[in-house]
């Protein structure tokens, strides 16, 4: 069955918050992932409180969490973004973004005072997969994909539990590294980094 028959009367419009981190290849793949999947729809940058006005969906991309929570309440985003999430509106959180979904972090995201969205009942553990030097990509199996994906982690966080709603997407051995609660969506990794858009095209799909 194809996604682009139910594409929507308007185009639909993706937006990704470009406060810092991997946000422009998060532009660049969400434009692919329409065109791959026959939606007239765009990506663009979210910097304001009104760019966040009538999209359709919301990445928050990687980065350093704390520095994004902070840009982020210092924007008056967050009580928009938390109201998007109750409407239903899609968002998928990578990496950082992933941090900053959780309800629960541990001793780092206490220490360095990051303001969590708490959306996911999921807990996170930041930088778990170590420092830059230890990045490393690998072929994910993640639910409703029929090939790998080919995932980079980078400064990787850790999916340590989730409960209620949320569940697994995808484990990097028994490590959960992509969940789901409902329109939410939390990946450990950057798949932004890759030429495969199917993650993209799994957040676009949300929202038909």
């Amino acid at each position: 069955m194809s996604p682009g028959r139910f594409a929507p009367i308007r185009p639909m419009r993706a937006g990704v918050l470009f406060l810092q981190g991997a946000a422009p290849e998060h532009i660049q793949s969400l434009n692919s992932a329409f065109q791959a999947m026959g939606i007239d729809g765009t990506a663009s940058p979210v910097r304001k409180k009104k760019e966040l006005e009538g999209l359709d969906c919301l990445i928050i991309p990687g980065g350093e969490s704390t520095t994004i929570s902070k840009l982020m309440r210092r924007f008056d985003l967050i009580d928009d973004v938390l109201s998007m999430a109750a409407d239903g509106i899609p968002i998928m959180g990578t990496c950082a973004g992933c941090v900053l979904l959780s309800k629960e972090g541990d001793e780092q995201v206490s220490r360095t005072g990051t303001e969590l969205l708490g959306l996911m009942d999921m807990q996170v553990d930041r930088n778990a997969y170590g420092r830059q030097k230890e990045s490393f990509e690998v072929g994910l199996h993640v639910d409703g994909l029929s090939q790998p994906f080919p995932a980079v982690f980078i400064r990787a966080p850790l999916i340590k539990k989730v409960w209620g709603h949320c569940r697994p997407l995808a484990h990097h051995g028994k490590d959960i590294v992509m969940a789901r609660q409902d329109n939410l969506l939390a990946l450990s990794f950057h798949p932004e980094l890759s030429n495969d858009t199917r993650i993209h095209q799994i957040l676009i799909s949300m929202t038909l």
